[in-house]
């Protein structure tokens, strides 16, 4: 079996940092907290499984480029604050509540302002 092209070492050294901050979820929720586990996800994520089909990775390979494409792989941050970033700037606006606000309440209520 050949190696993994440098596109399938970037999603599998992604999908492994995700393991180790405690980001990896299963297909049902519920985070990831065994190695073993992150690396099978890791690879099924990268196409290169040696317990699927070659028709399924590349099928795998392809949906998760689309998703890291989107900028939905890995809950990346584009380039946006921080929740924490977010709940400064609310502190420093006087905004009430602030404290039990998801991300995107913070940001819908400094937007508002």
């Amino acid at each position: 079996m050949a190696g993994q092209s440098p596109e399938q070492k970037g999603i599998v050294s992604r999908v492994m940092h995700e393991f180790k901050q405690g980001e990896l979820t299963r297909g049902r929720g519920g985070k990831v907290r065994n190695p073993r586990q992150a690396i099978a996800i890791a690879l099924s994520e990268a196409g290169a499984s040696n317990q699927q089909s070659p028709a399924e990775n590349r099928r795998r390979l392809r949906q998760t480029k689309s998703k890291e494409g989107r900028g939905v792989a890995g809950k990346a941050r584009q380039g946006g604050p921080t929740r924490a970033e977010l709940y400064r700037q609310a502190q420093q606006a006087g905004i009430r509540g602030r404290a039990r606000m998801s991300k995107a309440e913070l940001q819908r209520a400094l937007a508002g302002r």
